[in-house]
């Protein structure tokens, strides 16, 4: 018999090992991305009070564009540069939440290097 993989459960999987290495503090919080097939999602969430600091993602009204492609993906990153610096965030720890360091992550990363974050 064939056991077929559960790509969600091997994600939540990677996405705990990862989390047990880096931890959101209040002077460098941890950049949180979620994407699924339709859409992308970031948030800011200090760890230590359990707070999510700021948040964009491509359901937002302000948002133009396709959240599955890699164009969308930068200009959430974009988003989420722009309201950490208007909350006075500069320094964030990455967490892919389990996805590959590849296309709409990696694209999201660079649109908020872009934006003035620093990780």
């Amino acid at each position: 018999m064939v056991k077929k993989l559960d790509k969600a459960k091997a994600r939540a999987k990677r996405h705990a090992r990862v989390r047990n290495k880096i931890c959101g503090t209040a002077q460098c919080p941890r950049l949180n991305v979620f994407r699924s097939s339709k859409h992308i999602y970031a948030q800011i969430i200090n760890d230590e009070t359990g707070v999510t600091l700021c948040a964009a993602s491509s359901m937002s009204k302000d948002f133009d564009g396709k959240g599955s492609n890699k164009e969308g993906a930068r200009k959430v990153g974009e988003m989420i540069a722009s309201a950490a610096k208007a909350k006075g965030i500069e320094n964030v720890v990455f967490d892919r939440g389990g996805f590959l360091y590849h296309g709409r992550v990696q694209e999201l990363a660079d649109g908020a290097r872009e934006g003035g974050l620093k990780f």
